[in-house]
């Protein structure tokens, strides 16, 4: 595996960063993030998902899904379980790459993500992708953290 960081395009004219703090193990809150068939159960944006490439995710592993209406095919770029995730593609002339990081910290996980996207659409009005793909972002959190706190068994 190599050692050098993929990131997201820092050029690109839309860019959001963000992070949750999940009251979860990293195991849980990993297994359910990559899980990719469970998406559309606690993502509402989320349509559908399809593995177009079996096994565990694996640099190279591709996925399609429909995000917001949108049918985006999505190819891993790079994963170093259970920390780094990053992955992107094309759909509908927006390229955009997707970082996500998990850090273990008392009481839970602290996740962080960025995405850039670029392309003629995203051009076309800056305001308005910028706007869906803060919202897209919050909103993915925030299904996360529901469902891997959902996840953890409750002791009395």
């Amino acid at each position: 595996m190599s050692s050098t960081l993929i990131g997201i395009d820092e050029n690109a004219p839309v860019i959001t960063r963000d992070s949750i703090m999940i009251e979860a193990p990293l195991p849980t809150v990993w297994a359910v993030h990559t899980d990719i068939a469970s998406w559309p159960e606690w993502h509402p944006g989320v349509g559908s998902t399809t593995l177009l490439t079996g096994g565990e995710l694996h640099a190279g592993s591709s996925f399609r899904w429909v995000v917001e209406g949108l049918d985006v095919t999505s190819t891993v770029r790079q994963i170093q379980p259970p920390q780094r995730l990053v992955w992107g593609g094309p759909a509908n002339g927006i390229e955009g790459v997707h970082v996500w990081v998990f850090t273990a910290v008392p009481g839970g996980v602290l996740v962080s993500t960025e995405e850039s996207w670029s392309g003629a659409p995203v051009e076309a009005d800056i305001p308005y992708a910028q706007q869906a793909l803060d919202a897209s972002l919050a909103q993915w959190l925030h299904g996360l953290k529901d469902r891997a706190e959902a996840s953890v068994p409750t002791h009395p």
